[in-house]
């Protein structure tokens, strides 16, 4: 049996990431999160697991990130890191932090003046200073499905591979992703880091033989435990050498794996 995992933001959906530097105040759009992450050796992307569209659209905008998340019970968790970080470390971290639920809103706001979904990327999140407790950056990825996925996902199913989700991005997410592209909920893992997604591949391999599909540092590490590991170079970002060294195969479209020999 054979399956194919495929990460999703940049691989499946065509994203639009809205980052605000709260050092300066300006917001970025063609910046990568991951390259952000990689750039600073105690820094972590921590992903929120509720929904931008409304419960943060309509949170307080004067109360502080931690205020939000304690007061609400928010779920979230550790999305990439450079250093070793754990979860439950990550509220302490952040407890005498000033950065507000309103620096996530514009970042929100500037993802849906650009018309892309919330409901199925990353949502919103932050970039944290591991050793200083420091809010860096705030962060929401809204996208759009690459037009060539649905056909791709489902000449797969035509061969009897098996479809798994790996992503960094929200559960919910990757939930509604799932619903659109006609998976079990239970082939998606979401908000996986570098060492998940490398557990998560391994642990198929138990049974089948497996593609990794994916296009950032993130993969890596899933790319190379794959018996194929595919970058896809789709969404058009700068991609690291190293992401490229730990390929087996480079495409330019998610259509092109339909073509690799596997």
């Amino acid at each position: 049996m054979k399956a194919v995992v495929f990460d999703n933001s940049g691989t499946l959906i065509s994203r639009y990431r809205a980052i605000k530097d709260l050092n300066s105040g300006f917001i970025h759009d063609h910046i990568s999160s991951i390259d952000l992450v990689d750039k600073n050796p105690h820094r972590a992307l921590v992903v929120l697991q509720t929904d931008p569209s409304t419960c943060l659209v309509n949170a307080r905008p004067d109360q502080t990130i931690h205020q939000f998340i304690v007061r609400n019970n928010v779920p979230f968790d550790i999305s990439y890191a450079s250093s070793d970080i754990k979860k439950e470390d990550v509220l302490t971290l952040i407890k005498n932090e000033n950065a507000k639920i309103s620096d996530i809103q514009d970042t929100i706001q500037a993802v849906v003046e650009k018309d892309y979904n919330v409901q199925i990327c990353s949502g919103s999140g932050f970039i944290m200073n591991t050793r200083s407790g420091h809010i860096e950056f705030t962060i929401t990825a809204g996208g759009k499905i690459f037009p060539e996925v649905s056909g791709v996902v489902e000449e797969l199913k035509k061969r009897s591979f098996h479809i798994y989700v790996a992503s960094g991005d929200r559960m919910k997410s990757l939930e509604e992703l799932a619903s659109f592209i006609h998976i079990p909920s239970e082939n998606v893992f979401g908000t996986a880091d570098s060492w998940r997604k490398k557990e998560i591949v391994a642990g198929l391999k138990n049974r089948y033989k497996v593609m990794m599909v994916g296009n950032s540092a993130n993969d890596i590490l899933a790319l190379k435990e794959a018996d194929v590991g595919v970058l896809t170079t789709q969404q058009d970002d700068e991609t690291p050498e190293k992401v490229f060294d730990a390929a087996d195969v480079v495409v330019s479209n998610i259509k092109e794996i339909l073509d690799i020999n596997f």
